[in-house]
């Protein structure tokens, strides 16, 4: 799954809960940017249900859509990290990681119950957190000098581009996520501008 021009991710964290025979399954969904993000948000949902038996997860990371995990965390192979990032994948999404944390009942569920609701505990989080269209982007650094400052922003606010940072000095620095279907326009008209180097930030 390659997004070209536009992805489409989670805008904001959710929380669902599922339940069957006693047990309880609670669905966190997170916008992550990257997989050391998404460790951060595990070992704090450990720090936060420490009596929960099992915390499983899937997650899909990056436009090209290569960088994925899955994990069953002890339960039967394939019940639990397979059909949550199945639920991610079934929405198209990336940048999205969902955890749900199980809480044993007293009943097993057998193979088929788990599955069931590991995917039902995720398909719930997900429906009920918005959706974002976001455009694929490339990221630049721009180097400029500080009189030119007002026509750099125009062209990147005029290119829907993202500021990531900025620096503004005698020489002054931004570092800009330029749309993947504008690119070629934006970077034509700041190298129209005098004294302003781009370099692809990889």
């Amino acid at each position: 799954m390659i997004y070209t021009d536009q992805f489409q991710t989670i805008s904001k964290p959710g929380i669902e809960e599922f339940r069957d025979r006693g047990s309880r399954f609670m669905a966190y969904a997170h916008p992550v940017e990257d997989s050391e993000a998404f460790k951060k948000i595990l070992q704090q949902l450990k720090k936060e249900h420490p009596k929960a038996v099992h915390h499983c997860f899937g997650y899909r990371i990056g436009v090209n859509g290569d960088n994925f995990r899955a994990s069953d965390d002890g339960e039967p192979s394939g019940t639990a990290g397979k059909p949550i990032l199945g639920q991610i994948d079934s929405r198209q999404l990336t940048n999205t990681a969902v955890i749900v944390v199980r809480y044993f009942g007293g009943t097993l569920l057998g193979v088929p119950g788990l599955i069931n609701a590991y995917k039902t505990a995720t398909a719930l989080v997900l429906q009920t957190t918005p959706i974002l269209l976001k455009q694929v982007e490339v990221n630049y650094s721009i180097q400029f000098d500080y009189t030119l400052v007002n026509e750099v922003m125009q062209i990147l606010k005029q290119g829907n581009c993202s500021i990531l940072s900025q620096d503004f000095q005698l020489f002054s620095i931004i570092r800009a996520g330029i749309p993947k279907n504008r690119l070629d326009e934006v970077l034509h008209r700041l190298n129209d501008l005098r004294n302003v180097e781009l370099v692809k930030i990889l």
